[in-house]
């Protein structure tokens, strides 16, 4: 008969390769340095290239949101929004806001390049090939690009990176230390809780950590206490920081934000915004024009990868026969997020693809330890055992060293020949074309004016007020703050101001200018770049009188 502490842990996975005895203290000392050394490298990567300061679009939103704890367009991001207010009051002695947040972004790359590189120690018993995968990752054009603006997939990958690292290190300690294990898998429970709090992209990852989790404890159901505590570590974060949307959005007296995306502290539009309702009819036919969609993959992956692209399919197939676990959780997870963001239409698609960059890296790690294995495994064999085990482990550890370094050499040579372009590619430093908008029109529009914007001009002019406390007096109106407050249509809010004060509007669509133009007098801005114009009444229209909106 078993006892309950016998039946608690199965028997360990014999799939997984063996460890070496256990490492020296230099070696040690190096399993600590090498992730550290890589963050630090990874995050002055991004710093290297790094935008200057205020955006447009989406960057200037989660510049401004953060620093004021506020709430962003769906679904909220409040994981994001709470480590970037705390990140920005620590980062305060290096610029502002815009700034900070630009530099978060450098350093949860960083973080993240810092454990895939333990990732991969652990998955390959190399520092070597860890310290490739994670300078790889860093030099990753997708993933140096995210860690040059404010942008919470920096903080997604990084959360990738911490869930697949706590999987594993689970794995390993369920053969080498039973005792310890499952605080690794609570572990990876709460990195998921906190990442669901920040991108809906780690929904995806459902399937595949069940998927592995079974694959590792098939008797995991069996131990319903171990279950619920990985329940609540996943939901009790999440909801945590999921209550910051409803209390900043004024739930709690005297406690609302300045910006609020939509209405969460109703249930109705808690739930608007945390489901992302708005971007549903975002999803096309998901088995629709595969071939196309094949070749679009293709294609990304080779300007994300260059010649390793096609290297990484041999890679999972090492995998997969050397870990098959990790196969299994990494290959369904890879090609779940790709088939989706095949499906779903995005302005910047390929930031989503950010998880499946770092799994590749790991499969090319992979791939470099079985043959560095393949191609000294007749060292270690022969008719004399003592020979084979004793005085020739000295040559054989050189030899397998002096591979590993060949095999580093080979994985990296892309992205070095490729280096100069991908930081060319990237490069934000020279990027102040927000800021130079946001002084002009701040210079040009008159006292007291209404702006009737668009999202992407809409954030920065927040910023400028919000964060700077520039033009208090300018009243900016985004087609989200017209939803919101039930202001009407364009010509609503423009007709209801006309006369009162100074109407301004800026719109990039071809057919609303259209449409107004023929209704209003539309004089461009002067020395304004952007679809920036002054209303005034056409004189052959009588604008229907009307309330000025607050």
């Amino acid at each position: 008969m078993v006892s309950a502490a016998q039946g608690a842990v199965p028997p360990p996975d014999t799939t997984s390769p063996p460890d070496h005895a256990a490492p020296s203290a230099a070696g040690r000392a190096l399993a600590i340095a090498a992730p550290i050394a890589v963050g630090i490298l990874a995050t002055a990567l991004g710093i290297w290239r790094l935008m200057p300061g205020v955006g447009f679009w989406d960057t200037a939103e989660f510049q401004t949101v953060p620093p004021i704890l506020g709430t962003a367009h769906p679904t909220g991001y409040p994981t994001y929004v709470l480590l970037g207010w705390l990140a920005s009051l620590v980062l305060t002695p290096f610029g502002d806001a815009a700034f900070r947040m630009n530099v978060l972004s450098a350093m949860l790359v960083g973080v993240a390049c810092a454990l895939t590189v333990d990732l991969v120690r652990v998955l390959t018993r190399s520092t070597i090939l860890g310290i490739v995968a994670g300078l790889g990752l860093a030099a990753t054009p997708i993933v140096w690009g995210i860690g040059t603006h404010a942008d919470p997939h920096a903080l997604h990958l990084a959360f990738v990176a911490g869930i697949l690292w706590a999987l594993v290190r689970w794995e390993r300690a369920r053969r080498d230390d039973p005792s310890r294990a499952d605080r690794w898998l609570v572990a990876a429970a709460v990195i998921t809780g906190f990442s669901v709090g920040n991108h809906s992209l780690t929904l995806l990852l459902a399937p595949p950590i069940a998927l592995y989790v079974l694959a590792v404890e098939p008797r995991i159901v069996l131990r319903w206490r171990l279950v619920l505590l990985c329940a609540a570590a996943v939901i009790v974060p999440a909801v945590l920081v999921y209550l910051e949307l409803p209390i900043r959005a004024g739930a709690i007296a005297g406690l609302r934000a300045p910006l609020v995306y939509g209405t969460p502290n109703t249930w109705d539009g808690f739930k608007y915004v945390v489901l992302g309702e708005q971007f549903r009819g975002g999803i096309n036919d998901p088995f629709g024009n595969l071939p196309q969609k094949v070749s679009d993959l293709a294609d990304l992956a080779q300007r994300q990868l260059g010649p390793l692209a096609i290297v990484v399919v041999i890679g999972f197939f090492a995998t997969a026969v050397s870990q098959p676990t990790y196969a299994l959780l990494t290959g369904t997870a890879l090609i779940i997020t790709c088939f989706f963001n095949a499906a779903y239409i995005n302005a910047d698609i390929e930031r989503y693809y950010l998880g499946p960059a770092l799994i590749a890296w790991t499969w090319l790690a992979i791939l470099a330890r079985t043959v560095v294995d393949l191609v000294t495994a007749g060292l270690t064999t022969g008719d004399d055992p003592e020979k084979a085990h004793g005085r020739a482990r000295p040559a054989v550890r050189i030899v397998q060293g002096l591979a590993l370094a060949v095999a580093a050499v080979l994985l990296l040579a892309p992205t070095a020949a490729d280096l100069s372009a991908r930081a060319t590619a990237v490069d934000h430093t020279t990027d102040r074309t927000a800021q130079q908008w946001l002084d002009s029109v701040l210079t040009e529009v008159d006292r007291d004016a209404m702006i009737v914007s668009w999202w992407s001009y809409s954030t920065p002019l927040w910023y400028a007020q919000l964060i700077e406390g520039q033009r208090p007096d300018i009243r900016v109106i985004d087609d989200r703050t017209r939803l919101d407050e039930n202001l009407g249509d364009l010509t609503t809010v423009i007709d209801g101001n006309l006369g009162v004060r100074p109407v301004y509007v800026i719109r990039i669509d071809e057919n609303e200018l259209a449409m107004l133009m023929s209704r209003y007098n539309l004089t461009p801005l002067p020395g304004v770049a952007g679809n920036v114009y002054r209303v005034t009444p056409r004189l052959s229209v009588t604008a229907p009188a009307g309330r000025a909106q607050p």
